[in-house]
């Protein structure tokens, strides 16, 4: 008989306030000598660029943090993979001391990164061999733009799983892909023993089972960390798995852990405060209307377009007068969203403008999670070069009546592509997602242009 137990964590988000606790907890678990081996695991979304130190070092100091937790396996989320730019997540694990599986994203030549094995397998002190395969979402509309191929899950799978016949006695999936797709895979691939995933945020206290495979995954943030117990006979057959997650607000605390996360928290800003972006007039004292309103000017110059739609629930704080540094920008705008083109023939942009309006009233505080949001509510949507009048229920792009036979370029955001409430953007508009840049950069190298510093200028509010 053979016990071993599988640590693992899920879209830790760089919330580095859990990252003391956590790591005393797992490295305590992994002396546990009453088992007789123990695997650590992370399954995505480790990295949040919303965290002024995951941004100033490309995710570095994440990997660096991440090295103390001792995993044996981990794999990427759509954070790591997609609010990246391509090179920076060729280069995220250079100083990584645990392997990284992924077996479903491919450069565009259709060759491995290098970065990454599609599996790993372990053996056991006991002789147990155990198959780890790493999926990521299939975003293909986001990850193409991006410069990578990202295959379907049953792309790949199949091709793996007779790849691994007869060199595994556990199937572990570690995946960020969400709780359904998981259960996808466990329905349509008995092979797999346990799926540790990620990505939907989904609390399972004791695992989910579907059919014979155990599903399991801690929340998000690190507020939980995941701890699968399993028992295999002598023949490497597990006879036993369960689940359970442990609350890292109920581990122990030290002095010294609100003094390292703030100390993170404050080398990231300091990194971020040495760039110093535009020198902006008092027109922007305080004033977020000032501040939508630039923004409009900025996403379209870069898409190249003369409408463009924002929403002020993105500002997290107004823009103010004097120097603006990368940190205020980053304070501001935190979300991981890209600048998107989407042509619209001017019926079509009609009813995006209807949606919007529509929904105006709902969405002004609408409590908003997800889709590389990072604020709290939805707010107003702001347009540029559009006017409507709903009481006629007439658009007017640059004082002219929507043409619907013409066709229209605006600049939007692949947030609101993605949202539920502007079905018109994701059915019938043309969309070009334009990468690498998010879009505090966009704003900020905008902004730079138009206010740009003084030369001999160094730092500080006026």
């Amino acid at each position: 008989m053979e016990k071993i137990r599988i640590l693992h964590t899920n879209d830790l988000h760089s919330h580095f306030e859990k990252f003391p606790k956590i790591k005393r907890f797992l490295n305590a678990a992994q002396q546990d000598n009453t088992v007789d081996q123990v695997y650590t695991f992370d399954a995505g979304d480790f990295m949040d660029r919303s965290n002024p130190l995951s941004d100033a070092t490309n995710g570095h100091a994440n990997i660096e943090l991440m090295n103390q937790f001792n995993y044996d396996a981990v794999t990427i989320g759509n954070n790591e993979g997609i609010s990246n730019p391509h090179e920076v997540v060729e280069h995220l694990f250079d100083y990584a001391q645990f392997p990284t599986v992924l077996a479903n994203l491919r450069e565009e030549d259709e060759s491995m990164p290098k970065w990454c094995t599609s599996y790993k397998i372990f053996t056991t002190k006991k002789k147990t061999r155990i198959a780890v395969i790493g999926l990521t979402a299939p975003y293909p509309m986001t990850y193409g733009p991006n410069h990578w191929h990202v295959k379907m899950l049953g792309e790949v799978i199949p091709d793996l799983l007779t790849t691994l016949k007869g060199k595994y006695d556990i199937l572990v999936g570690l995946t960020h892909i969400g709780v359904n797709l998981d259960s996808w895979i466990a329905d349509k691939f008995p092979e797999f023993d346990l799926i540790v995933g990620g990505h939907t945020h989904t609390l399972l206290e004791t695992g989910k089972w579907v059919n014979n495979t155990l599903i399991v995954q801690t929340g998000k943030w690190g507020r939980y960390v995941g701890d699968v117990n399993l028992i295999v006979d002598d023949h490497h057959k597990i006879t036993s798995m369960k689940a359970c997650v442990h609350e890292t607000a109920q581990m122990a605390e030290q002095a010294q852990d609100l003094a390292e996360s703030k100390a993170l928290f404050e080398k990231g800003k300091q990194l971020l405060e040495r760039e110093k972006i535009a020198d902006l007039p008092a027109l922007f004292a305080d004033d977020k209307e000032e501040a939508v309103a630039v923004s409009l000017d900025a996403i379209a110059d870069f898409a190249g377009t003369d409408l463009a739609m924002l929403s002020t629930g993105l500002f997290l704080t107004p823009f103010k007068q004097g120097i603006m540094t990368r940190f205020d920008l980053q304070t501001c705008l935190p979300h991981p969203m890209h600048v998107v083109r989407t042509t619209l023939k001017g019926s079509d942009l009609w009813r995006l403008v209807m949606e919007i309006e529509k929904n105006r009233h709902f969405l002004r505080k609408f409590h908003l999670i997800g889709m590389s949001f990072r604020g709290k509510v939805f707010g107003e949507v702001y347009y540029r070069n559009i006017q409507v009048d709903m009481k006629t229920r007439l658009v007017y792009v640059n004082g002219e009546e929507i043409d619907p036979d013409r066709y229209y370029q605006i600049a939007t955001l692949d947030h609101y592509i993605l949202i539920p409430f502007f079905p018109t953007l994701a059915v019938v508009g043309e969309n070009e997602f334009l990468f690498p840049k998010v879009l505090s950069q966009v704003i900020g190298e905008y902004l730079a242009k138009k206010y740009p510093i003084k030369k001999g200028e160094v730092s500080g509010r006026k």
